[in-house]
């Protein structure tokens, strides 16, 4: 059979997904956030079919690049239908790179997600990407769950739960000057493990136009004071840690495994059937080892995951980042206190 790639309308996209769990940066909702993100906007849906079979599905925004440059980001997509193969992967890719150049010259690269390595894709130009992840079961109910957790876990709740002064609530309305205290703690937070947040607006901004069916905040406060904090996103009975935060004094009260649980309590109560703890560390993304102690107090399976990669298609171009990504580093450690300049 012939393999092609269609551009679908939204309703062809979610009358083709029925019965497949899409991530929620995969499916047409999403397109609201991505509206309000300076430098993104939705570009285009497509489907992958061998003949009139459905293989996979692709939703793609469109990311702004240096000066006039762009490039497409399906995160967490291609969503397949059944299990790829390589070569599945690579004509897809191959079909892509042709409706791209074509239809947006002006973009650079793809970055989609593969099982696969292929000696068209390369390692991510920047941010963070990962190849397992903890995904907790929610569907045998409650008792199960915390059954099934490390003990280590199940005593970090413990001791939490006797703690009368912590409270877990349901936060998902927000206002700028309610959010401030809660990004004070993420900023903390990257301070503490190496990365920047984005601006206070762009959680508002997620909060807000994906609204409570789709994205909620819960913290976890002491004496009404914010310890910990986290963003789920929601779509198809599956559910993503999407962002988060704690401050020093919530290490010692467990106030992140209180807040988890109660989470994971919540969702199961509401017919969430998996709640996907984003990311786990590995031999290829050693950076993430730090974090998989923790998420696997909940869950001891680690489940094998596409990560991201970028696809160029326009190598040279491509090419031309990598060169600046790389001389704006060496400048930068030039610069940088210490450095013996």
């Amino acid at each position: 059979m012939s393999m092609s790639l269609r551009r679908v309308t939204d309703e062809q996209y979610a009358r083709i997904a029925q019965g497949t769990a899409l991530p929620i940066e995969q499916a047409p909702v999403w397109d609201n956030f991505d509206r309000l993100v300076p430098g993104r906007e939705p570009w285009r849906r497509y489907v992958f079919v061998d003949g009139e079979q459905p293989r996979a599905l692709l939703s793609l925004t469109k990311m702004s690049g240096p000066g006039p440059l762009c490039y497409l980001w399906a995160k967490y997509g291609p969503v397949w239908l059944d299990e790829p193969t390589a070569e599945d992967e690579a004509e897809l890719r191959r079909l892509l790179g042709v409706t791209v150049r074509r239809a947006l010259p002006r973009a650079v690269f793809v970055r989609l997600h593969a099982f696969h390595e292929a000696l068209d894709l390369r390692p991510i130009l920047q941010g963070i990407t990962w190849d397992r992840t903890v995904i907790v079961d929610l569907s045998p109910g409650e008792d199960a769950v915390f059954a099934g957790m490390k003990q280590q876990g199940r005593r970090a709740i413990r001791k939490a739960l006797r703690d009368e002064s912590l409270t877990v609530t349901e936060e998902t309305a927000q206002t700028e000057e309610s959010f401030a205290e809660l990004y004070a703690a993420l900023q903390e937070t990257g301070a503490r493990e190496g990365f920047g947040p984005h601006p206070a607006k762009h959680y508002l901004n997620m909060l807000h136009a994906l609204g409570p069916e789709h994205a909620r905040l819960f913290v976890t406060r002491r004496d009404g004071r914010a310890l910990a904090w986290a963003i789920v996103v929601i779509n198809d009975g599956h559910a993503l840690y999407s962002v988060g935060a704690s401050n020093a004094e919530a290490r010692g009260a467990y106030a992140a495994d209180l807040l988890q649980w109660r989470i994971m309590q919540t969702l199961a109560s509401e017919g969430i059937e998996k709640y996907d703890l984003a990311g786990a560390g590995s031999d290829r993304f050693p950076g993430m080892h730090g974090l998989t102690q923790f998420k696997t107090k909940f869950e001891r399976t680690i489940t094998e995951i596409a990560p991201a990669w970028d696809f160029p298609v326009r190598p040279v171009l491509y090419r031309g980042l990598v060169a600046a990504r790389a001389a704006k580093h060496r400048l930068a450690a030039v610069r940088r206190p210490g450095s013996g300049e």
